[in-house]
């Protein structure tokens, strides 16, 4: 099932030149990631999933992503075998990464070979939605961060485990988050910007007034359009601002 909104008619402009799922292994075990492809790339997007898995949500940001004019592949961090359909498998799911770091940025490093030898580009942004913003975030302090010009997290996990710390040389890094997130709180928010200031880590932080947790993800009772619109749009300038084109 693909979903529709507002937001998806306002910004398509072209189909993707290529779109598709891509099966591929890492240390035996089968995953399943997403491709679209745009006619002539500007960059390459990294697309990191919710909590849920890999599903059309990622697929459509994708395609939109391709419609924009960048190559974008959308990661599977669980595999074909992980089940995610209760919170408890969910829960299962991301605590297992959330306790192996090294297992999250091999998955990480896996579906970005898979992107890098499809993309015609090499300039890169990684985004992530919730989970996925927070792998985000660790690829960002990780000895990848040098791989993307730029890292985005829509309503994600903010905390910076024990045993890490930002150094100030990362590329920037742009946080779009709702006001009223409950799951991460604007004391989690607040807690998060002084440690980029400390580190002098260049950021930039958008806040939309009345916005919940998950509030981009199209269906659900927690969508809300005008945050939506906004963050995307906030993302489009990010992409415009770390890619030359």
């Amino acid at each position: 099932m693909r979903f529709t909104s507002l937001l998806v008619a306002s910004t398509m402009a072209a189909a993707p030149a290529l779109a598709e799922d891509v099966s591929y292994s890492v240390n035996g075990e089968a995953f399943t990631g997403y491709w679209a492809q745009a006619e002539d790339p500007k960059g390459l997007v990294l697309i990191i999933h919710d909590w849920d898995g890999m599903t059309d949500y990622e697929r459509q940001r994708a395609d939109m992503l391709a419609e924009m004019g960048y190559d974008a592949f959308a990661v599977d961090m669980f595999g074909n075998e992980t089940p995610t359909e209760t919170m408890d498998h969910r829960i299962a799911a991301t605590g297992a990464l959330y306790k192996d770091r090294d297992r999250m940025k091999t998955l990480v490093q896996a579906g970005l070979e898979q992107a890098q030898s499809r993309s015609s580009t090499d300039e890169l942004v990684v985004t992530g939605y919730c989970f996925g913003g927070a792998v985000a975030l660790e690829m960002a302090r990780s000895d990848m961060s040098d791989a993307a010009s730029g890292y985005a997290t829509f309503h994600g996990g903010l905390a910076t485990p024990e045993g890490q710390s930002w150094s100030g040389d990362e590329p920037p890094v742009l946080v779009l988050h709702g006001g009223a997130d409950t799951s991460i709180t604007m004391q989690d928010v607040a807690t998060f910007v002084t440690e980029l200031e400390e580190a002098g880590t260049t950021y930039a932080l958008e806040v939309y007034s009345g916005a919940p947790h998950a509030f981009t993800v199209f269906g659900s009772n927690r969508y809300q359009e005008r945050a939506d619109a906004a963050s995307w749009e906030a993302f489009s300038n990010f992409l415009r601002e770390r890619v030359s084109g």
